[in-house]
């Protein structure tokens, strides 16, 4: 574990099956396209010369960090103008000469809003923010360099408000918080957990090792992430939790099942008490695990294929070490006491004033339990219909969080966050691929969604207004290689164009974070690079807006199919070990009734579907098949020790019943601890995993065994 990274950064995680993914990848691997972060500074009104000051501040103090290639802010952006000696390539704004009277600002004013380069881009409109932007080397540490930059600009002590954006900010900020729910909430859970087995079993043994179950599954699961050189991302931060929940629901199970056999048995207690749960846990496991390996047949990305197997194989740990570890310590530090205790049995909370009078309830009311959950059943349904999904970064974080603010503001002040890149190969000295970038700008920011772009196109055209007073491209081949040579060997040439002037791209932002709004711009864009994409020009588009489509649309694959092989081969295999078909149906009966009741929920509340809440549905199949194959298997025992129905599921209630109980409980209080991260879809998804616990539970315990009595109440 002391190897285990935390990694949250998107891209890396992007499969490189997909195009748009592959292309990103190539972009940003080739001008650093994804890995800029921004710094925004926040006053009443940028034109001042303190503010100018403190810009550059900011800008010489990025500069020397380790890792950061390039700088670019309102106090070095480059500047092209003409004079009366020729051209002039030099800065916007004279650092050994700022401006220091209205005159001066007001003429900075008019240089910035006449020019696209520098409006909307380095100062905002309304002149209130302006970006300090960085590129980062190629391999540069992403966490250090982040933590460099705000420790070093807070060093400053700026009087203005001060954010930070961007890929390596943001992935920073995710796993910083991240590390802050892992070390704080994780330690809460388990002593909420203990407090509630505590009180449940009143014992050491019922406490300590389910406990202990779960800390070795997870020690043993993440050390092997570790081990293999793998790292926690946003999804994979759940692990231990939810292993805490699996650990401790099947120790609880087999420390109960001991505890009732050894109060009227003094001989192989563990054994008798295995013979009863043996087949129950491993079934809980294998349709748990099947849940969690579907996610790596359709889920889009890498960090959720990874969550599926290393959940699955925490899952198989917590099996074993429930069904030989628990067994083995609790015949081994038996105490004599326990040896001594009478046959009589001890009376139970649980079992005499919550089971006892739910079972009689059970057969007296089968018919209202039934249209309770059906009613519950078809409002759910309709909630379903209104499911919102989204991959906004943006929800991640709480209202007020700085993080949040600083997305706030680029999208309201300077067009967005999500990056868009065209992509040409061809010559970039060609005038007609420059026109044709230039024609691809124009056509592409008369979407609303796109405010202005920025490519080596209109550098070279920027370059011809200074000298001919005409914004345009030039038609001569040789004159653009003269303005070329003017730009040569600015940093600035890197982030447009390869060293071989084969390959230039247009940079802009998307500023929408409605799916549809991004849906609609992709069709606009592949139909326009369609009809214009030619040999000695070809075109490409991508950007994340083009990989939230696809992430958008894998959230309902990965849904959809994880849920259906899971729930089919719960069905199989269940029924195969019970040699009964319905047995494995009706044991499914429960967990799909709480699957839709969770949808209906979160289209009711307007919960959104996203990379954190998509998880739910399978955990909560994984974890709450759980308590009906307890049911059903308990059922199904009596039945073939020759018992009447009411005895079976008598027995079954009042038996597995309090362990199904002391489980829900115990997991759902302990999900309800993400209630408190600092990281909204976390809060949501220890939410969601709570209800579906009560609601499954409730399912076991009611809803399963009135179907058992409908269906049999003539045997």
């Amino acid at each position: 574990m002391k190897s285990l990274k935390i990694d949250a950064d998107i891209l890396s995680s992007l499969p490189d099956t997909d195009p748009n993914a592959l292309l990103l990848k190539i972009i940003s691997k080739n001008f650093g396209g994804n890995n800029i972060g921004v710094v925004i500074l926040e006053t009443d009104n940028i034109y001042q010369t303190k503010v100018l000051e403190d810009i550059r501040s900011i800008t010489d103090t990025l500069s020397v960090i380790d890792g950061i290639s390039s700088v670019s802010s309102l106090t070095n952006i480059i500047n092209i103008k003409g004079s009366e000696y020729g051209i002039e390539i030099g800065r916007l704004v004279d650092e050994n000469n700022f401006p220091n009277s209205p005159e001066a600002f007001e003429l900075l004013r008019n240089n910035v809003m006449s020019n696209a380069m520098y409006k909307g881009s380095i100062v905002s409109e309304d002149e209130t923010s302006s970006l300090i932007i960085f590129n980062l080397e190629d391999g540069a540490n992403v966490n250090d360099i982040a933590e460099n930059v705000i420790s070093n600009v807070s060093n400053l002590k700026l009087s203005e408000n001060i954010y930070y954006t961007g890929s390596p900010m943001l992935v920073t900020s995710i796993s910083d918080l991240m590390k802050r729910d892992f070390v704080l909430l994780l330690p809460i859970a388990f002593l909420v957990i203990g407090f509630i087995l505590f009180l449940s079993f009143r014992t050491i043994n019922g406490v300590i090792l389910p406990l202990l179950t779960a800390v070795i599954s997870i020690v043993w699961s993440l050390g092997i992430m570790g081990l293999m050189g793998y790292s926690m991302s946003m999804i994979s931060n759940n692990i231990p939790i939810i292993l805490l929940a699996i650990g401790s629901a099947y120790a609880i199970h087999v420390v109960n099942r001991i505890n009732i056999i050894s109060k009227t048995e003094n001989q192989d207690v563990v054994s008798k008490a295995l013979a009863y749960v043996l087949i129950p846990v491993i079934l809980a496991a294998i349709t748990t695990m099947i849940g969690f390996v579907s996610f790596v047949f359709g889920a889009y990305l890498q960090m959720i294929v990874d969550f599926g197997i290393f959940t699955s194989l925490g899952t198989l740990f917590a099996c074993l070490l429930s069904l030989f570890f628990v067994p083995a310590i609790m015949e081994v530090f038996k105490s004599k006491k326990e040896k001594d205790i009478s046959r009589a049995e001890r009376p139970s909370f649980l079992s005499n004033n919550v089971l006892k009078p739910l079972n009689t309830i059970l057969f007296k009311y089968p018919k209202l339990i039934l249209s309770i959950w059906l009613v519950l059943i078809v409002i759910s349904i309709f909630g379903v219909f209104s499911i919102k999904r989204s991959v906004n970064i943006q929800e991640y974080f709480k209202e007020g969080n700085p993080t949040r603010q600083a997305e706030k503001i680029m999208v309201d002040k300077f067009g967005g966050t999500k990056p868009v890149f065209v992509y040409f190969e061809g010559d970039m000295q060609d005038p007609e691929v420059l026109k044709k970038m230039i024609e691809t700008s124009e056509y592409m920011e008369q979407s609303p969604d796109i405010y202005t772009s920025m490519s080596i196109a209109h550098l070279i055209s920027e370059l011809n207004f200074a000298i001919t007073g005409n914004r345009k491209v030039p038609d001569d081949a040789e004159q653009i290689q003269q303005l070329w040579f003017l730009l040569d060997g600015n940093e600035i040439m890197s982030r447009f164009v390869n060293k071989d002037l084969t390959e230039g791209i247009i940079i802009t932002k998307f500023k929408s974070p409605d799916n549809d709004s991004k849906k609609e711009f992709a069709k606009y864009m592949n139909a326009f690079i369609e009809s214009n994409s030619t040999e000695n020009c070809k075109i490409q588009i991508t950007g994340m807006p083009f990989v939230d489509i696809t992430m958008d649309q894998s959230l309902i694959n990965s849904q959809i199919g994880s849920i259906s092989i899971a729930i089919i081969f719960m069905i199989f295999i269940v029924g195969l070990i019970l040699r009964s078909f319905l047995s494995g149906i009706y044991a499914s009966i429960p967990i799909i009734a709480t699957i839709i009741i969770l949808f209906g929920v979160m289209g009711i509340t307007g919960i959104s579907l996203n990379i954190a809440t998509v998880l739910v549905a399978s955990v909560a199949l994984g974890i709450g098949i759980d308590y009906s194959i307890h049911i059903i298997s308990h059922y199904n025992h009596s039945i073939k020790s020759n018992k009447c129905l009411k005895e079976a599921i008598t027995e079954a209630i009042t038996v597995s019943g309090s362990a199904i109980i002391i489980n829900v409980v115990a997991v759902s209080v302990g999900f309800m601890v993400l209630m408190f991260s600092v990281m909204v879809p976390l809060q949501y998804f220890g939410i969601l995993i709570a209800l579906s616990m009560i609601s499954s539970g409730l399912g076991a315990l009611t809803l399963l065994p009135v179907i058992l009595i409908l269906l049999n109440k003539n045997k």
